[in-house]
């Protein structure tokens, strides 16, 4: 049993920042131990131009510590009015990396989002014609469909035809939760990639609505059955080059999640690796850390490995009870848990 494993610095390709005073605490708790981060958008307002996002990178890069280097990867919000000349400019700009498809309602501030995502046909074919990555938060949100029936619903009435219409378009389906999401990305082109949140790993719905709802288990897309959670679990166990890691890192104030309305999100940001390592070595394959963590995502966005590494150390490490947010009380995910690795 090895006490120190070593491996290339890996990324966050998928992860939430906010902005304003929360940016003290998530910035740094990611550029600590990610080279990179995928930063989504859905702020308020929305950062939907180059220019929004050349702003919003500054307010990152103001807080990352000192000695740290830490590169965001910018990313802009898709809406209904987006023109295709904004495609061309984030094209064109070495700080903006991919566009991000929020259906009208589906997660937090996504209002915006676009509320027919078959109608912007001509914004994926500029995306695909500049090779610039889409990005998708995979469920539909219509009041009759069931909320655990939402991703199937969605690849089956939009991304299937997204996929098959922009062959050359290189699609990531965030967040996947589905058994039918994973058998989509395996049997898609290798233009088509996931990224997997450690919540969606370690837990299904059983860890959300057993003994009691756990408002800091709540996410978007919502925990599912067990035989999901196994899908994907298979797909990272053994490896398979199209689905990374991508935290989807979302704080929200502890006042906001234990509410009669509770706010969907798993703050991961500190806990990270060690919960990927965590989950792993359960399954007798932490050798497949490095690539999941480090190799997979920067390959499918075609960025450069990087050079330098990250050690995690075995030893007990209890994730904090509570976190301070921008002035208030903010409950991390696996909260009081302990886990047998820390980073070094």
């Amino acid at each position: 049993m090895t006490d120190t494993l070593t491996i290339c610095r890996p990324d966050d390709w998928h992860l939430h920042f906010r902005d304003g005073d929360m940016l003290a605490e998530t910035v740094p708790a990611t550029a600590r131990v990610f080279g990179r981060a995928i930063v989504m958008p859905n702020l308020t307002p929305p950062v939907t131009t180059v220019e929004q996002a050349a702003a919003y990178r500054q307010r990152i890069l103001a807080q990352v510590p000192a000695g740290v280097q830490f590169e965001p990867l910018m990313v802009l919000y898709l809406t209904d009015v987006t023109p295709v000349e904004e495609v061309k400019k984030a094209a064109e700009c070495d700080f903006v990396h991919a566009f991000k498809l929020y259906p009208a309602g589906a997660t937090t501030n996504s209002d915006s989002g676009v509320t027919d995502p078959g109608k912007i046909t001509h914004l994926y074919e500029a995306m695909e014609k500049h090779d610039v990555p889409l990005l998708v938060h995979g469920e539909v949100t219509e009041a009759e469909i069931d909320i655990f029936d939402r991703e199937k619903v969605f690849i089956d009435r939009y991304l299937a035809d997204i996929r098959r219409q922009f062959p050359a378009l290189r699609i990531v389906f965030e967040h996947v939760t589905t058994a039918e999401a994973v058998h989509f990305v395996r049997e898609a082109s290798a233009l088509t990639a996931a990224t997997v949140t450690p919540q969606h790993l370690l837990m299904n719905r059983n860890d959300l609505l057993v003994g009691g709802v756990r408002p800091h288990n709540y996410c978007l897309p919502i925990l599912k059955r067990r035989q999901h959670q196994e899908a994907i679990q298979q797909a990272v166990i053994e490896g398979h080059a199209r689905f990374f890691l991508g935290t989807d890192s979302a704080p929200h104030a502890r006042n906001r999640k234990e509410a009669a309305c509770g706010c969907a999100g798993c703050y991961s940001a500190r806990a990270a690796l060690p919960l990927y390592a965590t989950f792993l070595e359960q399954h007798n394959a932490l050798d497949k850390l490095e690539g999941f963590a480090s190799h997979f995502g920067a390959d499918f966005y075609r960025l450069p490995r990087h050079q330098d590494t990250v050690t995690l150390v075995r030893k007990d490490w209890v994730v904090p009870e509570q976190l301070d947010a921008a002035g208030e009380a903010m409950v991390p995910f696996y909260a009081g848990q302990a886990l047998p690795w820390a980073v070094g």
